[in-house]
This record gives C-alpha cells, sequence and structure tokens, in this order.
C-alpha cells in the first residue's frame, strides 16, 4: 500500500515542527505550529500532517484526537495563497490532490476526532472542520467558506460535507455569498457543537474528549463506523450496516467488563478488546 510520502513530489521536504502532537493519556492534540502566518496549509504542512495522521491511525491506544492550531488568532486560515501564488501551474493539481486527502484522512480516521476552533477558520479550515466529527469553537471564532470570493469554489469537500451538515439550501447561503459567521450562528445552524466561553477552549474540549475516551472504544469506534457508512445510505442498508458494527462489540472483553460494573457498582475500566 502506498505511504502517504509517495503521493507527494519528492523534493517537498518533511518538516517535523509544522504540526505537532501532545499525548495526553489516550487523547492526543494536533496542533498546526504557523501562528506567525494564520496557520495556513502550505505543500509540507499538508505533507507532516497526512503523515502523522497515517501514524496515529493504527494506534488504537488513541481514543479521541483533538485537531487545533497554535495561537488565539486562527485555527487555520486554509490554504497558504502565497506559497500558491509562486506556485508552478504543473504542481497546483498536487497540491490540491493533497489538500482534499488531507480532509478524506482526517474523515478516515478510526478514532473520534474534534475541531478545536480556536480564532477563525476560513476556507480550507472550515473544510478541515467539517472532515472532524465534532466541532468545538471559543465564543470569539469564525468560521467560513470563502473561496468565491476568490473566484473559486470549495475545492477539499466543502460542497458535500457542509450541505449533509447542515442543510442544503443553509450551506448554498454560506457559499454563494462567502459571508462569514460567528461562532454563536455556527453553534446555531449546527456547524459548531458547543461554543466555549474566552479563555475556556481547552477545557471544554477536553470535558468532551475525555468523555469519548472513558466509553468502550471498540464501541465507539463502532458507532462512528455505523454512523459514518450508513447516514447516507438508504436505511434499509444503514440498518444492515448497524448490525454488522454491532456484531464487532459482540466478542469484547468490553462488553463484558460494562456488564460486570454495573452489577458490582463502579465504573468500568476498558481496554479496547
Amino acid at each position: 500500500m502506498a505511504s502517504v510520502r509517495d503521493q507527494f513530489p519528492s523534493d517537498v521536504p518533511d518538516q517535523p515542527e509544522l504540526v505537532s502532537c501532545e499525548r495526553e493519556g489516550a487523547i492526543a492534540w494536533i496542533t498546526i505550529e504557523r501562528e506567525a502566518v494564520m496557520n495556513c496549509l502550505s505543500f509540507p504542512t499538508l505533507l507532516r500532517f497526512r503523515t502523522l495522521l497515517e501514524e496515529l491511525r493504527e494506534d488504537l491506544s488513541l481514543r479521541c484526537l483533538l485537531i487545533t492550531g497554535r495561537g488565539e488568532r486562527a485555527f487555520c486560515a486554509g490554504a497558504d495563497l502565497k506559497e500558491r501564488k509562486t506556485m508552478p501551474a504543473e504542481r497546483v493539481p498536487d497540491f490540491v490532490r493533497n489538500i482534499r486527502g488531507l480532509m478524506d484522512d482526517v474523515e478516515a480516521m478510526p478514532q473520534p476526532t474534534i475541531g478545536v476552533v480556536n480564532g477563525f477558520a476560513f476556507g480550507g479550515g472550515t473544510e478541515l472542520l467539517l472532515a472532524c466529527d465534532l466541532r468545538i469553537a471559543d465564543v470569539g471564532a469564525q468560521l467560513g467558506l470563502t473561496e468565491t470570493t476568490l473566484a473559486i469554489i470549495p475545492g477539499a469537500g466543502g460542497t458535500q460535507r457542509l450541505p449533509r451538515l447542515v442543510g442544503k439550501s443553509r450551506a448554498k447561503d454560506l457559499i454563494l455569498t462567502g459571508r462569514k459567521i460567528d461562532a454563536e450562528e455556527a453553534e446555531r445552524i449546527g456547524l459548531v457543537n458547543r461554543v466555549a466561553p474566552h479563555g475556556e477552549l481547552r477545557t471544554v474540549a477536553l470535558d468532551v474528549a475525555n468523555r469519548i475516551a472513558s466509553n468502550g472504544p471498540v464501541a465507539v469506534r463502532a458507532a462512528k463506523a455505523a454512523i459514518d457508512d450508513g447516514c447516507e445510505a438508504p436505511i434499509d442498508d444503514g440498518l444492515e450496516i448497524e448490525a454488522r458494527c454491532y456484531e464487532r462489540v459482540l466478542p469484547t472483553t468490553d462488553r463484558l467488563e460494562a456488564l460486570a460494573a454495573f452489577a458490582e457498582k463502579r465504573k468500568p475500566v476498558y481496554h479496547g478488546e
């Protein structure tokens, strides 16, 4: 199976400092480390991000991933437009393919992902959030698919994931006008799951992540798969997908541990097996 590295031009450098991973027990923070340029996505940043996800995908001791940007100003400003301006035309398709690939990688992670919006998230930044399972925003955050104001369209899944999340009419309103919305409106239309008071974003995000991580990890992954694979299918197919996902949890020791803990009136201890 081809690695992520094989999908990039050979001269794109792998720079680990561009995207960091901080482990906190069963939870990991993935942080875009480009605060000076509003955490925008350059070719090397995409390579580091996708390589990191490739490594974490197989680590099922991780039960939840939190994705954010360094600093308080920006979660992610989308594609690095200064890089794009000087990019040879023949490299643009590779860049677009890899920015789409990043969103697909995030969406396909077996562990639940939470986008933690610490500032504004425009263009590809909002598309990155759309690929996450949940989104938690600082009260001062702003979001928007602003590509039409630059005479392009959302090209990393925005035209497909946004209407599935908030409905076609609301998605057209946001995409066709290119307008930016605040965190409260984003929560009201279902684009954001929770809004955190200023200064409490990390606390709120960790609370949600810890709630997820405290549940049976095999069951959490199976539930995520059932929703992702079944919700766009006809209901009969979706129910069959759910049944197959349910079968994954039946032979686990975690299920037996849950029954024992209930009977013994104690908190279960899950090991993901």
